[in-house]
């Protein structure tokens, strides 16, 4: 029958904690990327959503104003998810006399270099003339 030397201990040795540490870093390390990542990206998804929802906001009030907005650019702020944010709408003719384009451009209201979060377009029509009678 084999015997066990009398001198060996039970237990992991220096080399084999060392390693399993080195592991269990890089493990952690990949986990803190992944999760640095994911609220990062949901922050974007986030203000790209209320840029949107700005950017809407702003062509349904010239739709409901119904009104014949003159060619060129017009600007203004919304607050919109506790946020300050800065609006940019083009109109531009088209080839409808009708017809006129609204583009709407949306970016934090301290961002003035970054690209729009949201660019929205849409149509505007001429409305009708006023039918009064008597």
């Amino acid at each position: 029958m084999l015997r066990a030397p009398a001198n060996r201990h039970a237990g992991f040795t220096l080399l084999e904690v060392l390693v399993a540490l080195g592991v269990l870093a890089l493990t952690m390390g990949t986990i803190i990327k992944a999760v640095g990542s994911y609220t990062a990206n949901q922050s974007y998804l986030r203000d790209r959503t209320f840029a949107v929802w700005v950017a809407r906001n702003v062509q349904v009030e010239q739709q409901l104003k119904n009104a014949w907005p003159r060619v060129g650019e017009f600007k203004g702020t919304a607050e919109m998810g506790q946020r300050e944010w800065r609006w940019l709408a083009t109109v531009t003719q088209t080839d409808e006399k009708e017809l006129r384009r609204l583009d709407v451009e949306v970016r934090v209201i301290d961002a003035d270099d970054e690209q729009p979060l949201a660019v929205l377009s849409g149509f505007l029509r001429q409305p009708p003339p006023d039918n009064v009678t008597n």
